[in-house]
């Protein structure tokens, strides 16, 4: 058995056999009639997007509410779309791990077409722009990573990209926010259609950053003669177009080539992960946890899905910031930055395994109970204390996560700022006293300890992808395992630096104690070890 159309049609007394749930619809008509009629696009073709987003499309078209898929656009790594989209007709093995060690599969076949807009297919990119002007698009959506939003860099200035498609327009641009732009352009000139755009990204106010970028490169290239006034005034008007604001949770970890033999030991065969030239780790399934979050606020000028019917929680703007703030300040992902970080210098390679590591399960317990929970309100959709000990009694230990630290350690100077810089203000904002705070500044300090390179062995490994690891590695440069002093004062450039944790660690009273730490974790062989306990217990 392989995984597309032809296979699925003719082994499915096979898929069935091997306790695969199958779409319980005609994929091909779907395809046929999202094409024609297509409702929503969404950005960014990964993990995410297929195992949770495209799950809720699906739920809706088999309970007769959705007649219609999502079709994707790949801005980033058209190789996805070559190498796994293509291949597999567009079709996702979802692969639920449970924490009993069973998994339930099921074909997703919700996605409709992947289409590549990353310079090397003009008929995609004229497609896109043919779906983006048609009368019958309620949304566009977007999973494509804090990054995916950066136009400008640490230092406040635009980056060479985004300049060069300022100054090139929309029929040369390649970000993901320009980009869009063009598809707006198109949906404009169209007839200034309604549209929501849609970000279901881990970032604060993932809606505002999205909506600023859109409307900078709109300004821009109105001011280069690219657009018009109206175009900006469109993109302006909350009538035509909508920045919802989102919160999202589910751990959707690389794929597991363990997970691949599983299948193939089932009989379906071609499973294999791959990581793409542009470091895309992908594969023909998903496999993650089955607890799963998305709340959105309930503003699409153009209508929607019925998602509620699929588990999506809607609500306004504040009670969307709220959930967001619980999760990503407080409940789950500075947990996991934390343990990331922490769990490379120590050697793992499950964020599962690091929790039955006492050290590292009191470090999260008092960064989320102790020092987290005083200062984040309670959304009231979601219980925060509830929400955290589902985390850490539940979701992290699951041993099925095929989950790495590794990975949780990717763009982590693009994360930090949400991660512990917004619990670090919410103490400045309450008047209450940073310096009582330990699992937080050692958090921190075991990132800072991470940028050296060198485990708690004094072994040299390789960093997670980020785009400020070679910077902030520079600024390290000549920091010495077993040799703290010389450390000296190289960590104030980057502990001050406000554009990285959102306020400058020195004067919120934290940097000196980060500094500290970093430097007794730098004393020789086991004292990150070491310092986690003398800090700790």
């Amino acid at each position: 058995m392989e995984l597309n159309l032809k296979s699925l049609s003719a082994d499915q007394a096979g898929f069935l056999k091997a306790g695969v749930k199958l779409p319980g619809f005609d994929v091909k008509a779907l395809q046929q009639r999202t094409a024609q009629q297509p409702v929503w696009l969404h950005f960014g073709a990964g993990n995410i997007f297929r195992g949770f987003i495209a799950s809720l499309q699906q739920s809706l078209i088999e309970q007769g509410l959705q007649q219609c898929g999502i079709q994707t656009l790949s801005a980033h790594d058209g190789a996805i779309i070559d190498e796994v989209y293509k291949p597999h007709d567009c079709l996702t093995l979802n692969v639920t791990l449970l924490p009993d060690g069973k998994t339930e599969l099921d074909v997703i076949g919700s996605v409709t077409h992947g289409l590549k807009l990353n310079g090397t297919c003009p008929e995609d990119e004229q497609e896109a722009l043919r779906l983006a002007a048609a009368p019958s698009l309620q949304l566009v959506s977007y999973t494509i990573t804090e990054k995916g939003y950066a136009i400008r860099g640490l230092d406040g200035k635009y980056t060479a990209r985004i300049l060069e498609d300022f100054e090139k327009g929309p029929e040369h641009c390649r970000h993901a926010m320009a980009l869009t732009a063009r598809l707006m352009l198109k949906r404009y000139q169209n007839g200034a259609l309604p549209v929501a755009l849609v970000s279901m990204d881990n970032c604060s106010h993932n809606g505002d950053k999205l909506k600023d970028a859109v409307l900078t490169v709109a300004r821009e290239w109105a001011k280069r003669g690219f657009a018009d006034e109206g175009f900006v005034r469109y993109l302006e008007d909350p009538k035509k177009v909508s920045f919802p604001w989102s919160m999202i949770d589910k751990i959707t970890p690389r794929p597991d080539p363990e997970i691949a033999k599983q299948l193939k030991a089932l009989g379906i065969d071609g499973m294999e992960p791959l990581k793409t030239a542009r470091g895309s780790f992908i594969a023909p399934f998903v496999n993650a946890e089955k607890p799963q979050y998305l709340v959105i606020e309930d503003n699409f000028p153009a209508g929607r899905p019925p998602l509620e019917k699929a588990g999506v929680l809607f609500t306004d703007k504040q009670g969307v910031d709220l959930c967001e703030r619980m999760k990503v300040t407080t409940c789950l992902n500075p947990l996991h930055t934390a343990l990331a970080v922490c769990g490379c210098l120590l050697g793992y390679t499950r964020i599962s395994a690091e929790m039955e590591d006492p050290e590292l399960v009191k470090l999260v317990k008092k960064l989320g109970y102790d020092e987290g929970l005083p200062v984040v309100d309670d959304p009231g959709i979601l219980s925060p204390r509830a929400f955290l000990t589902e985390v850490i009694e539940k979701r992290l230990p699951n041993k099925c996560l095929p989950d790495s630290p590794q990975r949780i350690a990717t763009d982590t100077s693009q994360k930090v700022p949400v991660r512990f810089g917004e619990t670090i203000k919410n103490y400045q904002k309450r008047g209450l006293d940073l310096s009582k705070l330990t699992a937080l500044p050692l958090a921190i300090a075991a990132w800072m300890r991470y940028l050296t390179g060198m485990d708690d062995e004094g072994r040299p490994f390789e960093l997670s992808d980020d785009p400020q690891k070679e910077v902030l590695q520079q600024q390290l440069k000549g920091v010495e395992f077993g040799r703290p002093e010389t450390l000296g004062d190289k960590l104030r450039p980057i502990l001050s630096n406000q554009a990285i944790f959102g306020t400058d660690l020195y004067r919120a009273g934290l940097g000196e104690k980060i500094e500290q730490y970093t430097a007794q974790m730098l004393a020789g062989p086991h004292a990150v070890r070491e310092t986690l306990k003398k800090a700790l217990f």
